[in-house]
Protein backbone atom coordinates (compact mmCIF):
# COMPACT_ATOMS: atom_id res chain seq x y z
CA UNK A 1 0.00 0.00 0.00
CA UNK A 2 1.54 3.58 -0.88
CA UNK A 3 1.49 5.67 2.15
CA UNK A 4 1.67 3.28 4.71
CA UNK A 5 4.82 3.55 7.20
CA UNK A 6 7.07 -0.30 6.01
CA UNK A 7 7.39 -0.94 10.22
CA UNK A 8 3.40 -0.89 9.83
CA UNK A 9 3.23 -3.08 6.39
CA UNK A 10 5.85 -5.24 7.61
CA UNK A 11 3.49 -6.18 10.87
CA UNK A 12 5.21 -4.78 13.89
CA UNK A 13 2.41 -2.33 15.05
CA UNK A 14 3.43 -3.15 18.33
CA UNK A 15 6.48 -1.09 17.43
CA UNK A 16 3.63 2.13 17.52
CA UNK A 17 2.37 0.32 20.80
CA UNK A 18 5.48 0.33 22.83
CA UNK A 19 5.64 3.93 21.10
CA UNK A 20 2.90 5.36 22.29
CA UNK A 21 3.01 3.64 25.91
CA UNK A 22 6.69 5.18 26.70
CA UNK A 23 4.71 8.82 25.97
CA UNK A 24 2.07 7.79 27.90
CA UNK A 25 4.39 6.61 30.93
CA UNK A 26 6.59 9.79 30.62
CA UNK A 27 3.42 11.96 30.68
CA UNK A 28 1.68 10.57 33.46
CA UNK A 29 4.75 10.33 35.87
CA UNK A 30 5.52 13.64 34.51
CA UNK A 31 2.20 15.19 35.72
CA UNK A 32 2.38 12.97 39.15
CA UNK A 33 5.62 14.51 40.10
CA UNK A 34 4.69 18.26 39.39
CA UNK A 35 1.59 17.75 41.25
CA UNK A 36 3.54 16.61 44.08
CA UNK A 37 6.30 19.21 43.90
CA UNK A 38 3.78 21.54 43.57
CA UNK A 39 2.05 20.10 47.15
CA UNK A 40 5.31 20.94 48.74
CA UNK A 41 5.74 24.33 47.80
CA UNK A 42 2.21 24.91 48.66
CA UNK A 43 3.03 23.23 52.10
CA UNK A 44 5.79 25.23 52.93
CA UNK A 45 4.38 28.73 51.45
CA UNK A 46 1.66 27.64 54.22
CA UNK A 47 4.09 27.00 57.05
CA UNK A 48 5.85 30.14 56.71
CA UNK A 49 2.94 32.26 56.30
CA UNK A 50 4.87 34.74 53.85
CA UNK A 51 3.36 37.21 51.82
CA UNK A 52 5.05 36.33 48.60
CA UNK A 53 3.92 33.05 46.65
CA UNK A 54 6.42 30.59 44.98
CA UNK A 55 6.02 29.60 41.80
CA UNK A 56 4.23 25.83 43.48
CA UNK A 57 2.54 27.33 45.46
CA UNK A 58 0.80 29.51 42.62
CA UNK A 59 0.77 26.02 40.77
CA UNK A 60 -0.73 24.38 43.74
CA UNK A 61 -3.83 27.14 43.61
CA UNK A 62 -4.48 25.88 40.10
CA UNK A 63 -4.60 22.49 41.05
CA UNK A 64 -7.43 23.30 43.49
CA UNK A 65 -10.59 23.81 41.64
CA UNK A 66 -14.00 21.60 40.49
CA UNK A 67 -12.02 19.08 37.90
CA UNK A 68 -9.80 18.73 40.53
CA UNK A 69 -12.60 18.19 43.33
CA UNK A 70 -14.04 15.57 41.17
CA UNK A 71 -10.64 13.44 40.54
CA UNK A 72 -10.02 13.93 44.42
CA UNK A 73 -13.47 12.54 45.26
CA UNK A 74 -12.80 9.95 42.35
CA UNK A 75 -9.69 8.57 43.66
CA UNK A 76 -10.80 8.48 47.29
CA UNK A 77 -14.26 6.38 46.59
CA UNK A 78 -11.86 3.68 43.83
CA UNK A 79 -8.84 4.57 45.22
CA UNK A 80 -6.00 2.59 43.03
CA UNK A 81 -8.40 0.90 40.96
CA UNK A 82 -9.38 4.68 39.36
CA UNK A 83 -6.08 5.53 38.26
CA UNK A 84 -6.24 2.86 35.30
CA UNK A 85 -9.87 3.22 34.79
CA UNK A 86 -9.13 7.19 34.23
CA UNK A 87 -6.70 6.40 31.39
CA UNK A 88 -10.02 5.49 29.11
CA UNK A 89 -11.54 8.78 29.57
CA UNK A 90 -9.79 12.06 27.65
CA UNK A 91 -8.83 15.23 29.96
CA UNK A 92 -10.10 13.15 33.37
CA UNK A 93 -7.06 11.09 33.41
CA UNK A 94 -4.66 14.17 33.72
CA UNK A 95 -6.62 15.34 36.66
CA UNK A 96 -6.78 12.12 38.19
CA UNK A 97 -3.08 11.44 38.15
CA UNK A 98 -2.32 15.13 39.48
CA UNK A 99 -4.32 14.42 41.97
CA UNK A 100 -2.70 11.12 42.90
CA UNK A 101 0.49 13.55 43.12
CA UNK A 102 -0.73 16.43 45.07
CA UNK A 103 -2.14 13.88 47.68
CA UNK A 104 0.86 12.35 47.88
CA UNK A 105 -0.10 8.88 47.16
CA UNK A 106 3.11 6.13 47.50
CA UNK A 107 5.00 6.27 44.39
CA UNK A 108 5.65 2.46 44.00
CA UNK A 109 1.88 1.85 44.33
CA UNK A 110 0.57 4.53 42.02
CA UNK A 111 3.21 3.36 39.58
CA UNK A 112 1.85 -0.54 40.01
CA UNK A 113 -1.60 1.27 39.25
CA UNK A 114 -0.39 3.32 36.44
CA UNK A 115 1.06 0.72 34.07
CA UNK A 116 -2.42 -1.02 33.22
CA UNK A 117 -3.67 2.10 32.38
CA UNK A 118 -0.50 3.44 30.07
CA UNK A 119 -1.28 -0.25 28.41
CA UNK A 120 -5.07 0.47 27.87
CA UNK A 121 -4.18 3.67 26.82
CA UNK A 122 -1.56 2.44 24.02
CA UNK A 123 -3.66 -0.31 22.85
CA UNK A 124 -6.86 1.88 22.24
CA UNK A 125 -4.78 5.03 20.37
CA UNK A 126 -2.93 2.04 18.86
CA UNK A 127 -6.20 0.48 17.45
CA UNK A 128 -7.66 3.65 16.77
CA UNK A 129 -4.99 5.54 15.08
CA UNK A 130 -4.05 2.79 12.84
CA UNK A 131 -7.35 1.93 11.84
CA UNK A 132 -8.20 6.47 10.95
CA UNK A 133 -4.60 5.77 9.09
CA UNK A 134 -6.60 2.98 7.17
CA UNK A 135 -9.98 4.33 6.58
CA UNK A 136 -7.45 7.87 5.27
CA UNK A 137 -6.21 5.96 2.87
CA UNK A 138 -9.36 3.94 1.61
CA UNK A 139 -11.40 6.76 1.55
CA UNK A 140 -10.36 10.03 2.27
CA UNK A 141 -13.82 11.98 2.34
CA UNK A 142 -15.52 8.98 4.37
CA UNK A 143 -12.97 10.32 6.88
CA UNK A 144 -13.24 13.83 6.60
CA UNK A 145 -16.98 13.85 6.29
CA UNK A 146 -16.44 11.85 10.17
CA UNK A 147 -14.23 14.19 11.60
CA UNK A 148 -16.49 16.93 10.87
CA UNK A 149 -19.44 15.37 12.01
CA UNK A 150 -17.44 14.75 15.31
CA UNK A 151 -16.43 18.94 15.48
CA UNK A 152 -20.40 19.63 14.78
CA UNK A 153 -21.17 17.60 17.98
CA UNK A 154 -18.63 18.23 20.13
CA UNK A 155 -19.59 22.12 19.38
CA UNK A 156 -23.04 21.50 19.92
CA UNK A 157 -22.63 19.70 22.74
CA UNK A 158 -20.10 22.89 24.21
CA UNK A 159 -23.04 24.98 23.62
CA UNK A 160 -25.26 23.54 25.19
CA UNK A 161 -23.19 22.89 28.45
CA UNK A 162 -22.29 26.56 28.35
CA UNK A 163 -26.40 27.59 27.81
CA UNK A 164 -27.04 25.12 30.66
CA UNK A 165 -24.26 26.46 32.76
CA UNK A 166 -25.39 30.29 32.16
CA UNK A 167 -28.89 28.55 33.43
CA UNK A 168 -28.11 27.46 36.28
CA UNK A 169 -26.18 30.36 37.88
CA UNK A 170 -29.18 32.56 36.87
CA UNK A 171 -31.53 30.49 38.34
CA UNK A 172 -29.13 30.29 41.40
CA UNK A 173 -28.89 34.05 41.31
CA UNK A 174 -31.27 35.96 43.59
CA UNK A 175 -33.79 38.39 41.58
CA UNK A 176 -32.78 41.45 43.07
CA UNK A 177 -29.28 40.64 41.72
CA UNK A 178 -30.57 39.57 38.35
CA UNK A 179 -32.39 42.60 37.45
CA UNK A 180 -29.28 45.25 38.05
CA UNK A 181 -27.59 43.19 35.32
Amino acid sequence: MPGVPAFILAGPWWGLFLFLTAVVFVRTQATYWVARWARSGADAVAERAESQESRRARLAQRLAGPGTDRARAFLERWGFLGIPVSFLTVGFQTLVNASAGFARMRFDLYTLAMIPGCVAWATVYTAIGLSLWEAWLRSPALLIGALAAVVVVAFALSRWRRRSTTHDTQATTPASERIGR
